[in-house]
């Protein structure tokens, strides 16, 4: 506002200049003075007016697009820092990873979670048990209670970061290659123990699976170790990551499913069967029974044929003596 009013006074201070001058001349050309400043006086006055309220207009123009420009500014920043408090959690959280990830007893803990999640979202409960200790002794980290065929399957989470990580970071191919051959060896290690552990003949199925709580380190295994693979396949030792376990369980499941129906449908028929012989037996006895009245209904025939040859001789006395009494 102390801008606008600056201006009004140029402007005025202007205009006033004008109308000396103009009235200057108007005293050398003009006999009637008066109504020449009257006029003109009019005319600054509405041009006065005329430029203020179009000056009041461009200001408030300017401070209403100015005052929506703040508005959306404010709102950018919000979002700028919702964005950098959600950015500050991930990488508190990338952190909180990085350091369960750098701990081997942890790591193994969080694969454990992760495969304690996957098998609690598909499988009923009755057909799980974690943490089982077998007969030998040795506890796996999960045991699939299936039936016989196959029997229960035991699967143990194992989680290689530290081979892998070498792989990644190796700065040339020659270098790799060393890290890939060391890692193969970990994870036929890692084979071999899980079959010579969790493998019970008479107890367990003859399969078991290593469980790989990441997809990038089973990519790794099927794309670069082949030879670590048919090593798995003849111990019947399967690998499995996240998504291939979640596809496995959900076999498994259906698999239990069909179980199920069949040994419902077997309850089934053999309740039909016993139904079967119940009307068999009862059609037996309603077979007696029908028997038996039908006797029971000749029986009263007869028994009515002598109460009516009864009846019909006792009126035959009555009227003997009735004769007699007659006479």
């Amino acid at each position: 506002m102390e801008i606008l009013y600056t201006l009004l006074g140029i402007i005025a201070v202007a205009l006033g200049l004008l109308v000396y001058y103009r009235i200057s001349r108007i005293k050398e050309d003009s006999p009637d003075l008066t109504t020449l400043i009257q006029t003109n006086h009019q005319l600054v006055s509405d041009r006065l007016q005329q430029q203020e309220r179009t000056l009041r207009e461009t200001l408030g123009e300017q401070q209403k697009n100015s005052t929506s420009a703040i508005h959306q500014l404010n709102e950018r920043l919000a979002v700028i820092a919702s964005a950098q408090q959600n950015l500050s959690e991930l990488s508190s959280q990338v952190g909180q990873l990085q350091t369960v990830l750098d701990n081997k007893q942890a790591r193994g803990a969080f694969g454990e979670h992760q495969l304690e999640q996957l098998i609690k979202d598909v499988l009923p409960t009755e057909t799980y048990s974690f943490q089982h200790t077998l007969t030998t002794g040795r506890r796996v980290d999960c045991l699939l209670l299936f039936p016989h065929p196959p029997g229960p399957i035991a699967v143990d989470s194992k989680f290689p970061l530290e081979s892998y990580r070498r792989i990644v970071q190796a700065k040339d191919e020659e270098t790799r290659k060393l890290c890939r051959k060391a890692f193969s060896t970990d994870i036929s290690r890692h084979l071999e123990d899980i079959a010579n552990r969790y493998i019970v003949p008479g107890e367990t199925a003859d399969t078991a699976l290593m469980f790989l709580p990441t997809e990038t380190i089973f990519s790794e295994i099927h794309t670069y170790h082949d030879a670590v693979v048919r090593k798995g396949h003849q111990l019947h030792v399967y690998i499995v990551s996240p998504s291939t376990m979640w596809a496995t369980l959900n076999t498994m499941r259906a698999i239990l499913r069909d179980l199920r129906i069949q040994e419902q449908a077997g309850v089934i028929q053999k309740e039909a069967a016993e139904i079967a012989k119940d009307a068999e037996r009862l059609n037996q006895r309603v077979t007696s029974l029908e028997k038996n009245y039908s006797q029971m209904v000749d029986e009263f025939r007869k028994i009515r044929i002598s109460t009516d040859k009864i009846t019909a001789r006792a009126h035959n006395i009555n009227m003997a003596e009735i004769d007699e009494r007659s006479d």
